[in-house]
């Protein structure tokens, strides 16, 4: 079995190649959206209008059993990703698409260290030194005290944490349920915590608005099929530098789209960041270990 997800690695770059894609795609919306709609109904509306992929996933939400501990696990993953998508949202109206999709990039990062913390997951020296590398490339794209640190940076930082909080405890559940049941749940969960957030600063929207929304949810929904078609053909250590590309397609529609100037320094943090993430899941791989460190876009909206 694992001869046959190997050896369709081209199969699965082309996959990844359409992920990052649907990513870009979807914060290049939500940048041309623009702020009249609040963050937090932005959000709500993303996740309630993606409602609708939920339905064949009915069955199979139907027929699980949910007990307590598993409840309170998906309400907490929700609650973790309901503040990361509206501070997610926030920074899209705050800060260039590139530094939106370079900070990401440290949610794997966060990941690794809350594996090591709260899954008992042994940190040895080299990923020691990635988490430390990739720290020093956020310093690279934030450069404290060469310019001035926006609310837009610190909303993406928490962000990363949030996302992968909400990716640590999606490992937990997936051990006890299916994954069409993680998806489910959490979309349902976001959905009814983001709804009072929503309803505070609710300014009704044009038909069009929910159009471009829905069509977030779309791409968003999208993404995450074909990652997971992407990591059904390769291991996550094959895909994995694919999603620099994102970062290069983040930073040349944001130039050319929304006039945005490109920053070289945050072209190379990112790059730092993202080459700390994939030696730390080439050594995953290495060492066969079970897989906790994700693919960039695994943390996605």
């Amino acid at each position: 079995m694992e001869h046959a997800r190997t050896s369709r690695p081209l199969v699965a770059i082309l996959w990844m190649l359409v992920t990052g894609l649907c990513f870009v795609a979807v914060t290049a919306i939500v940048k041309y959206l623009g702020p009249r709609i609040p963050p937090e109904e932005q959000a709500f509306l993303r996740y309630f209008l993606g409602l609708v992929f939920l339905i064949p996933m009915i069955p199979v939400l139907r027929k699980t059993r949910l007990t307590g501990r598993l409840m309170l696990q998906f309400t907490l993953r929700g609650a973790l990703h309901s503040i990361g998508v509206m501070l997610w949202f926030f920074a899209m109206t705050q800060i260039p698409l590139a530094e939106v999709t370079a900070i990401n990039y440290l949610s794997p990062i966060y990941v690794t260290l809350g594996a090591a913390v709260f899954l008992g997951e042994r940190l040895a020296m080299r990923r020691i030194a990635a988490v430390v590398t990739a720290l020093i490339g956020a310093l690279i794209i934030l450069r404290p005290g060469f310019r001035e640190i926006e609310p837009g940076h610190l909303a993406m930082l928490l962000t990363a944490v949030l996302f992968g909080g909400s990716y640590l405890l999606a490992k937990v559940t997936a051990d006890k349920v299916p994954a069409a049941v993680v998806v489910g749940m959490l979309s349902i969960m976001v959905t009814i915590f983001l709804a009072p957030f929503a309803y505070a600063v609710w300014v009704t929207p044009t038909w069009t608005e929910i159009a471009i929304l829905f069509g977030v949810a779309c791409f968003a929904t999208a993404g995450h099929y074909t990652m997971t078609l992407a990591f059904a053909a390769a291991p996550v250590a094959v895909t994995q530098p694919v999603t620099f590309l994102q970062l290069v397609w983040a930073t040349a529609l944001g130039a050319l789209a929304f006039d945005e100037p490109v920053d070289f320094w945050v072209v190379l943090g990112g790059t730092i960041v993202l080459g700390s993430v994939c030696f730390i899941t080439w050594r995953e791989a290495v060492l066969n270990r079970r897989q906790i460190t994700p693919a960039a876009p695994a943390t996605k909206v």
